[in-house]
This record gives C-alpha cells, sequence and structure tokens, in this order.
C-alpha cells in the first residue's frame, strides 16, 4: 500500500552535484581535511563578500570558538536570548559563564535590546545575538557603539539565517536540515587577521597546517621538530566530504532562498486575512521557519496532524531546561508567547501547492 503523503516540516536538501562532489571526494586521497575544505571557505568568502572566514564539523563548534575568542571566562555574565537552540546556550554552561536571559520581542522573537540594556553590569563581557528562524536582529547603532567603547563581544548565532552577517563573530549552520547542508558543518566569520590564525589553531590541536603541510606533514627534518604547539586546540575541523557537498550547495544557494521565499509569502498573502493566527516575519528574512503565533494551539496542532500536515515548536526555552538553573521571572513577553507559537512546514519539498493546502486547512479553524 503507497504511503500517505505526509507535508513534513522539514527535510534535507541534496542534489545530484552534491552527491557528485561527496563522490568525486570519495574517489580522491583526501576525505578528511584537504582541498576542498579551502575551496569551501574561499566560495564562501567571495558568495557573502567576507575576508576571514573559517569552517568547522558544526555550526555548535563554530559559536563555542566564537566564545573562546571572545574571552569569555568562568563568572563572566553572557546576555542572551531564552528562545534559541539550546546549542546556543549550552557551550555557556561549559566555559563557567554566568548566563543572564533578556526578554525577546513580540514581532520577531529575536532579543529584546531595550531589555538587554537594562541587564548590562559590569560583568558583562558579551551579548549573543540570535538571528531567530532567519530574521535579522539588529542592535540600535547607538547601543552599539556603547557596547564597543566598553569592550563587550557581539557574537551573532546566524546558524538560522545564512547570508546575515553583524557583530564582532558571525556563526553559520549546514547541520542537515539547513537551507544548504553539509550533513553537518558550521563556519565562522571573524574581523581581526589575529583572531582568524588563533581560531584555525584552535580548529585543530593548536597545530599549524600551513606549516605542517609545507613540510611534507613531516614532524622532524634532520632530527628537528618541524612545528610545536603553543595553545590547546579541539578536533573541530570540516571535513573534504562535507565541503563537497558545502561546494555544491553554494552554487544552488540563490535558488534555494528564492523557492523558501516564496513559500513564506505564499503563507504570508493566504494567512493574513484569518483570525488567530499572525505569521512571524522581520524586515530582513532568511526564511529558514515559518512561525505562527496561534489561540489554542494545542488544537491546531490537532487539527494539522489530522490534515497530514507536520508542525512542532522546534525550540523550548532555554530557561525551561535544568541545566539553565530553571525558568526566569522577568520575561514577560517570553512567558506570553510560550503558549502561542509553532512552524509550518518549509524546505524544497514543499510546492506552493502544498501551501495553499495547508492554509485551506486552517481557514475550516481548530
Amino acid at each position: 500500500m503507497e504511503e500517505k503523503y505526509r507535508i513534513p516540516l522539514f527535510y534535507p536538501y541534496v542534489n545530484d552535484d552534491m552527491r557528485n562532489e561527496v563522490m568525486d571526494t570519495l574517489h580522491s586521497r583526501w576525505i578528511g581535511q584537504g582541498v576542498k575544505v579551502d575551496q569551501f571557505e574561499q566560495a564562501f568568502a567571495k558568495k557573502f563578500n567576507q575576508q576571514y572566514v573559517l569552517s568547522f564539523n558544526s555550526g555548535s563548534s563554530a559559536l563555542e570558538t566564537a566564545y573562546e575568542l571572545a574571552g569569555i571566562k568562568p563568572g563572566d555574565e553572557v546576555l542572551t536570548t531564552p528562545y534559541t537552540c539550546s546549542a546556543t546556550n549550552i557551550p555557556l554552561l561549559r566555559m563557567g559563564a554566568k548566563l543572564v536571559f533578556a526578554d525577546i520581542k513580540k514581532d520577531t522573537l529575536n532579543i529584546d535590546f531595550a531589555d538587554v540594556q537594562r541587564k548590562i553590569t559590569e560583568k558583562t563581557k558579551a551579548i549573543v545575538n540570535v538571528h531567530m528562524g532567519g530574521i535579522e536582529s539588529v542592535i540600535p547603532r547607538e547601543m552599539e557603539v556603547g557596547l564597543k567603547e566598553r569592550g563587550i563581544k557581539v557574537i551573532s548565532d546566524a546558524c538560522q539565517a545564512l547570508g546575515v552577517f553583524n557583530g564582532d563573530y558571525v556563526c553559520n549552520s549546514f547541520q542537515a536540515i539547513k537551507s544548504i547542508t553539509t550533513g553537518d558543518g558550521g563556519m565562522l566569520t571573524v574581523y581581526d587577521p589575529e583572531e582568524y590564525r588563533v581560531a584555525k589553531l584552535k580548529r585543530w590541536f593548536g597545530i599549524d597546517r600551513v606549516k605542517k603541510r609545507a613540510e611534507g606533514w613531516q614532524a622532524y627534518k634532520e632530527r628537528e621538530m618541524t612545528f610545536d604547539i603553543f595553545l590547546l586546540g579541539y578536533k573541530r575541523q570540516m571535513t573534504d566530504i562535507a565541503a563537497g557537498m558545502g561546494l555544491a550547495g553554494l552554487r544552488v544557494y540563490d535558488e534555494v532562498l528564492r523557492h523558501r521565499k516564496a513559500i513564506f509569502e505564499r503563507y504570508k498573502n493566504n494567512l493574513k486575512e484569518i483570525n488567530g493566527i499572525t505569521l512571524i516575519d522581520g524586515d530582513v528574512n532568511k526564511y529558514w521557519l515559518v512561525t505562527v503565533l496561534v489561540e489554542k494551539r494545542d488544537e491546531f496542532a490537532k487539527m494539522c496532524k489530522f490534515y497530514d500536515i507536520e508542525t512542532n515548536m522546534v525550540h523550548i526555552r532555554n530557561d525551561a531546561y535544568k541545566i539553565f538553573g530553571g525558568r526566569r521571572h522577568d520575561l514577560p513577553n517570553m512567558d506570553w508567547v510560550e503558549s502561542r507559537y509553532t512552524c509550518l512546514p518549509i524546505n524544497m519539498k514543499v510546492s506552493l501547492e502544498d501551501v495553499d493546502y495547508i492554509c485551506d486547512c486552517i481557514k475550516k479553524g481548530w
């Protein structure tokens, strides 16, 4: 019996070009970090007009490296949002930082910089600015100047917003269901050549791979070491298998973005006259999620399931998890949003006709 079609919330996009790049890598000598990693970084830098970019095995690794470059130490206060993937904030706990959750905005679900301003103290070391669902979160210009004067770093978590660049560090993700995927992977953009050098060392055990390559990968030459290790690094590098997918993904990035935008705009047009549902949008949107605020969310989810439409909240407010110390009581917008938000399908497998079907089902009520 043929399985009934269910409209998927997420679906990884892998085309023939990506498969061919992977097969090309698998037929080569280098399947770990090799020339394709370099090519992917160069192509990314050119595509988005950035100079210092560095690939990683995940967006989380890129974020953790950015936190380290920002100089976050145990006891430092870091202002962040409760509404994000837990991968944004878990590394900060491991580093011993004190998380200070700022409230979110009801219209974009991004961090509320008015609340950020109220919660900055002398112990504030950094601010994590998450661009939720692809919607750019912009720091007010006057506040940005003040942060630079005080030496407070801004880490831009753009893991859901490929193409958004602001702050002192920008982190992207190529996890399986992101707009373009490498299976898993990440990219870090920095704006200082020395931090770029340090990040490269941190990425691979503190070893200078450029120098090692120049020595033919030999650790000794005429009984002398050809390289040394001066800082503690990690194993966070991307592989050529992943980079091959990334190279092919960049070639269709504009096409993917156009499709996702068309899907989003179709929702926007179809849902605007329906009572009890509000679509979340922003001035700049890279269309990773279609997030809606709905009344009677449980009933809405049951209705979608009945019509074979996948929905999900996707992210849980982080302060609800025990590891973050329990719910905060100074986040009124997060409290209001918490019972209302959910996400509708958007991916390369979803068609405009699928969106029309979904919206027709919603119009029937829940």
